[in-house]
């Protein structure tokens, strides 16, 4: 018996830092949407083996897909061991959740191979042990995430569109952007509940209009610079508005028609490896 899952990426139309909290982690506010660039995985009762297609991902138990398959087993008392083998398109350390979200579908394939018959949310549950980003992974679309990402709020859905996705040939480290923030400092936030108000009436111009990330005022100079460009070059193709997503440092613009984004994607990636055309899921 073996199973095959894709995982979704997943985008920031907005992400705002209310507080750093007791513990050290920051209680966070984001609208994400989940978006149709994926990896593809296969589960098959094994040894606990993990395999990719790329040679640099890891390939063990620290890899959270099977930290995911642990957790599972660890809940429910249900389940193998599994090999898993990824095949990876979602971009590495890019602000899109691609390890939490090859969790979560190893979530979602437990869940049917064992007939655990879990909801989505208990699933999330047990994604937040693995890691912060899993829970919104598992119910993905378009949602409200808040705390450190375990509160999931599924929302009105981002209306069909097209979306530039550019991630420039650097990391940015998640910790050390934390590190950077100082919450009494923030001066400019998004409009969160305008944004959700925007996408409960489909207002796809209102919703371009609202995507904001405070992790993009704290970026080291040589990084902003990067991200500026890139944004600056989605909107001179007609983007109706671009973002950074998550910690970076992957930025995206909202087109209303596909031929203007493959433009868009077609002058960037003159510059950049990593570029592609998604649509919303």
């Amino acid at each position: 018996m073996h199973m095959e899952k894709q995982a979704y990426a997943k985008l920031n139309l907005s992400l705002d830092i209310l507080r750093r909290r007791e513990d050290g982690y920051h209680d966070l506010q984001m609208v994400m949407v989940s978006i149709d660039l994926t990896d593809t995985l296969t589960l098959t009762p094994g040894e606990g083996s993990m395999s990719t297609n790329l040679s640099f991902l890891p390939a063990d138990g620290s890899n959270l897909a099977q930290k995911a398959a642990a957790a599972f087993r660890s809940a429910t008392g249900q389940g193998e061991v599994l090999d898993i083998h990824i095949d990876k398109h979602i971009p590495v350390c890019a602000g899109m959740a691609g390890g939490s979200s090859d969790a979560a579908a190893v979530l979602r394939a437990m869940n049917e191979m064992y007939h655990t018959n879990l909801s989505p949310l208990e699933l999330a549950d047990i994604g937040a042990t693995v890691g912060s980003d899993v829970p919104y992974c598992v119910v993905g679309g378009t949602a409200l995430v808040e705390g450190r990402g375990e509160r999931v709020t599924p929302i009105s859905p981002l209306p069909p569109c097209y979306i530039v996705v550019c991630k420039p040939p650097f990391p940015i480290s998640t910790p050390q952007l934390f590190g950077r923030v100082n919450v009494k400092k923030i001066t400019c936030r998004p409009d969160t509940q305008g944004l959700v108000k925007a996408l409960e009436a489909g207002d796809f111009q209102g919703v371009a209009r609202r995507l904001y990330n405070v992790f993009e005022d704290v970026l080291e100079p040589r990084h902003r610079q990067t991200v500026d460009e890139i944004k600056s070059t989605l909107i001179e193709y007609g983007a109706l508005g671009a973002v950074m997503s998550g910690s970076g440092p992957t930025v995206f613009g909202l087109y209303q028609d596909e031929s203007t984004a493959r433009k868009a994607a077609q002058v960037l990636g003159e510059q950049y490896k990593d570029v592609f055309v998604c649509q919303p899921v």
